[in-house]
């Protein structure tokens, strides 16, 4: 009796305790099938002794001390009826403590000791809970079945059994076998906070299996427990329904409804997030665009902790405003949808990519509005410019104004707080005694017992004296100091506000030299020919594509812009069907232009099929190979033509990473840095900027070193032999010549290769020598041959510092250490 009713009694008590903290600390995620029992498992590796939970701690050691105490084993035969009930105890303080192997030999040693137990079957289903904790889903199935055949289950034992064998089902994905257990499961329970989720399971499972009909009987069914069931299973349900909503043979007058009343029903507040999604989903289905942003930002501003809630929310806004070409705004709502999903999960990836399409638009959406305004500026009078920007600081200073306004009431209203609460003053108060004592709210309360007024009075506090330290003569401490700074920066603001609110502080940043406006003007009509190319071709937005091209050509741009812009509308009028104003951009580009590519496409379209040798991707591949040919300073040349004749183009950028490598090549780690430097700044949102970009952080800072070093270990040497760039003739005599000499060695593997070091300095180099007395030995031996001597000045270097000579170009440094 001691152990049912003290010792046991006291500890279910603190299982059921540590249950419901278990229970209230996990949220549910109702956009994934919902596990049958709610316990969010930790990834902490606990210590031997340990336990996470006080209260399951608890229950452990009243369990262990009904065994210890009151176990009565006599003869091999337990006397004591209550030591069975003990062991289940301790195993579900082990299993609800994330303890499973402990748990599963508490389990386990009921059915070993006491077969005849009356608590056997729930012995057994709890041993099968602890294995699908484990993973052992298949065992736990065919333990589960093997127990109802063997065993009629009634009443609860059958609905945990039925339960656990649908939760083992879901783990393993036989989702049809999982919705009948959770049937039988929802039928026999006697909870109905069970049979309200058991219920919304198998409506999620009807839905993973489209049997939109069978999960909406299983919805109903959630709704009918009304408050028999946690309200939240109910939102979900009315929310699961609507998503099955038909919308061609459905009511959607009768759903909106159901809705909007879902949303005035008062019970409801802490759901409007998800009532308010679902709003605006319904109005986004049903063609109203407007509406559903409206419900798509009130759902947010609820402030959900729902992050796949707020995540779908700001997706559907970037969807929206995407499909009604706002792309720079669509962009910011797909910045803020990734912060709220899983990094690098197939959603997260699929958003990113979608938002990286963006990049290019809108940062050159951005550069045309930006200089549009400033060329803007720069075409008005000097009156009008005046006009302009006093109209401008004279709405500034309204909206100061106002704002200072609504501050000072806000500073009044805080002040009125320490008035406006009786109980915040002494007793003896006029206040109070005019109202003849205390406040009806009950006894004078001391002033620092009101965290409001103790949070007023610090405010005012650091308002009147700034921070100060805690020590004696608090008031003298930095006064002069603290005045004088704050007198400083009443004249920093003071001055920034002038500023702001004249008109001369504008007109004086209006550029008015030729070359900036010119520069500016380059600018903003890149701009708008790059934009009419990424909504031709990455958007199929042939409409806004047109416009881009026909603003850029009334601003008269250079012709290397005009005729690739008139190409591309050629090729828009040629697919939305304007065939007279397609034939009218041919006839121009052939009349006008007809040494220009696009004549000669358009002359002899056969061609365009054919990749000719001045086409932008024949003349790179040139180049590519004239790097790889070691042609550096030809290769900086011909970028550089090229780079201007096919500005426009989308293949321009990698001419100029092209151009960044061969310039590192030939003139060395400074001249390298800051071409990969241009490259990453002027094109940051290509690929290869973003490749600059990545050596830039990445590489450079691995390779600035100048010192060289030496390296015992180091096996690879070289001969270098220098020579005058210029005397090429020279140059190849002495390859000859040194070729000839290193074929007849047999010992080592040597090659000979000639090198650019710089544009007045050329490289011919020995390779496969293992020391640097090795190498200057035998440069030594050529040397001292009887005939055919082979005498050039030379040094020898680890291949480690020689690459550091060739990034730094640092011969002379090297040679006067060696």
């Amino acid at each position: 009796m001691s152990t049912k009713y003290n010792i046991l009694y006291n500890g279910y008590l603190a299982l059921e305790s540590g249950q419901k903290g278990v229970n209230d600390s996990y949220d549910d995620n109702f956009w994934e099938i919902l596990p049958i029992e709610r316990m969010q498992i930790s990834e902490e590796i606990m210590l031997p002794g340990q336990s996470k939970n006080q209260d399951f701690e608890r229950a452990e050691e009243k369990a262990i001390k009904a065994v210890q105490k009151h176990g009565m084993n006599i003869g091999g035969k337990e006397k004591n009826p209550q030591i069975d009930e003990a062991y289940l105890l301790l195993g579900k303080a082990r299993y609800f403590d994330q303890r499973f192997i402990p748990a599963l030999e508490a389990f386990n040693y009921i059915l070993y000791k006491y077969p005849a137990s009356d608590k056997i079957n729930q012995a057994r289903i709890w041993r099968e809970k602890t294995n699908i904790r484990l993973e052992n889903e298949e065992l736990a199935i065919t333990n589960l079945k093997r127990l109802m055949y063997q065993v009629e289950l009634e009443g609860q034992d059958l609905a945990d059994a039925t339960a656990m064998l649908a939760q083992a089902y879901i783990n393993t994905k036989s989702l049809d076998s999982a919705v009948w257990q959770i049937d039988i499961a929802a039928q026999h329970t006697k909870n109905n906070d069970e049979r309200g989720r058991y219920r919304f399971i198998q409506a999620q499972l009807y839905n993973r299996l489209n049997k939109t009909d069978s999960a909406n009987i299983a919805f109903d069914r959630v709704i009918e427990l009304n408050r028999k069931t946690p309200r939240p299973y109910r939102i979900a349900a009315y929310v699961g329904k609507a998503r099955n909503f038909d919308f061609t043979e459905g009511d959607k007058q009768a759903l909106i409804e159901l809705l909007y009343e879902l949303e005035d029903d008062r019970e409801n507040r802490p759901f409007l997030s998800k009532i308010y999604y679902q709003i605006g989903e319904y109005h986004l289905k049903n063609g109203s665009d407007s509406l559903a942003v409206e419900f798509y930002n009130k759902s947010l501003r609820t402030n959900p902790t729902d992050k796949i809630l707020v995540s779908k929310d700001y997706e559907n806004l970037g969807d929206i405003f995407f499909a009604y070409t706002e792309y720079k705004i669509a962009g910011a709502y797909y910045d803020s949808t990734m912060l709220n999903m899983k990094m690098n999960s197939k959603p997260y990836r699929i958003i990113k990519r979608k938002r990286d399409n963006l990049e290019d638009v809108i940062y050159y959406e951005d550069v045309a509005i930006a200089n549009d305004s400033i060329l803007g500026l720069v075409a008005m009078s000097a009156d009008e410019r005046t006009a302009y920007f006093e109209t401008y600081t004279q709405e500034l200073k309204l909206k100061a104004e106002v704002e200072k306004a609504l501050e000072e009431e806000r500073e009044r209203n805080q002040g009125l707080i320490q008035v406006n609460t009786n109980n915040s003053f002494a007793a003896g108060s006029s206040m109070v005694k005019k109202a003849g004592g205390p406040a009806a709210g009950g006894p004078v309360e001391f002033y620092f017992y009101n965290p409001t007024t103790v949070s007023y009075g610090k405010n005012e506090f650091r308002k009147n004296w700034g921070d100060r330290e805690l020590k004696d003569n608090w008031r003298w401490s930095s006064i002069n100091k603290s005045k004088t700074n704050e007198v400083f920066n009443d004249l920093i603001e003071n001055e920034v506000e002038n500023e702001l609110f004249n008109p001369e502080f504008y007109l004086t940043q209006i550029p008015t030299d030729k070359k900036a406006i010119d520069s500016i003007t380059k600018e903003r009509n890149r701009a708008y020919y790059q934009l009419g190319l990424i909504y031709k071709e990455k958007f199929k937005e042939n409409g806004l594509s047109k416009d881009k091209f026909q603003t850029l050509l009334s601003f008269n741009p250079d012709e290397k812009l005009v005729v690739p812009a008139k190409y591309n509308l050629y090729k828009i009028y040629m697919l939305e069907g304007q065939n007279g104003e397609a034939e009218i951009a041919k006839n121009d580009i052939i009349a006008n232009y007809p040494e220009s590519r696009y004549a000669t496409i358009l002359k002899n379209p056969d061609s365009a099929l054919a990749k000719d040798d001045s086409s932008p991707e024949s003349v790179y591949e040139n180049l590519y190979t004239a790097l790889e040919n070691h042609q550096y300073q030809e290769v900086i040349n011909e970028a550089d033509r090229y780079i201007s004749i096919f500005e426009g183009e989308a293949l321009v950028p990698k001419f100029e990473l092209l151009k960044a490598r061969a310039t590192g090549r030939l003139y060395g780690y400074e001249a390298y840095s800051k071409a990969m430097t241009f490259v990453a700044y002027n094109y940051a949102n290509t690929e290869e900027g973003a490749q600059a970009q990545d050596i830039v952080d990445n590489l450079l800072p691995k390779i600035s070193s100048t010192d060289f070093v030496e390296n015992p270990d180091e096996t690879n040497y070289k001969v270098v032999y220098y020579f005058n760039a210029a005397n090429e003739k020279a140059i190849s005599e002495f390859v000859t010549k040194l070729k000839k000499e290193t074929d007849q060695v047999n010992v080592f593997d040597l090659s000979v290769s000639v090198d650019v070091y710089n544009p007045e300095t050329t490289f011919v180099i020995i390779h496969g020598l293992t020391s640097k007395e090795g190498a200057l030995g035998y440069a030594a031996s050529l040397e001292e041959k009887k005939k055919d001597k082979i005498r050039h000045q030379h040094f020898a270097i680890s291949s480690t510092n020689y690459a550091t000579l060739q990034i730094h170009k640092n011969m002379d440094a090297y040679l006067a250490v060696n």
